[in-house]
């Protein structure tokens, strides 16, 4: 039996993309050479959402992608058939500051993965990591640049974030206990 935890609602987690966002822009002083690419799958809506927010507080368009990272995972071989989703990088990251987006920081793997299927589009000048919730055993020494929410977890506990655009029936972040 299982026990589960709201950590956020449908208004936290905006709040927490509103933060993020706001701090994307402080940091980074030239907007047009900013873009946003969302990780398969948890970060593309993230991404969605982070992207438009930006849009508002710089008054133009962010470039948004989408990385599938299944590929270069290091644990490739434990799966016999990965779950590929679609890459879509429709602009030159070469000389960009790109933010990568996920739902979840745990391990590091995914992101590991992610810098280095981003290599194949170009060489960004820089790569900034936003997620959602960072629940910490890292694996790898990757930290998130921007973080909504750092929830310390039991290595078997689980995060789920469950969002409408998703198939969710409303926004929310749950800690789940078994």
């Amino acid at each position: 039996m299982s026990e589960t935890t709201l950590i956020l609602n449908g208004s936290a987690i905006q709040r927490a993309l509103t933060r993020i966002a706001h701090e994307i822009a402080e940091r980074n002083d030239t907007s047009t050479a900013v873009v946003i690419i969302g990780i398969q799958s948890g970060g593309v809506t993230l991404a969605q959402r982070l992207a438009a927010i930006l849009a508002g507080i710089w008054g133009h368009a962010v470039p948004l992608g989408s990385l599938d990272v299944s590929m270069h995972r290091d644990d490739l071989h434990q799966h016999i058939t990965p779950k590929v989703h679609p890459t879509a990088i429709p602009f030159d990251v070469t000389g960009k500051t790109v933010v990568l987006v996920d739902d979840v920081l745990f391990r590091g793997r995914t992101v590991r993965a992610a810098m280095d299927a981003l290599n194949d589009f170009g060489r960004p000048q820089r790569i900034q990591l936003a997620v959602l919730i960072d629940r910490g055993h890292r694996e790898l020494p990757i930290k998130a640049d921007f973080v909504g929410k750092n929830v310390p977890t039991a290595v078997a506990e689980n995060i789920r974030v469950k969002l409408t655009e998703a198939g969710g029936e409303e926004d929310s972040v749950q800690l789940e206990r078994t």
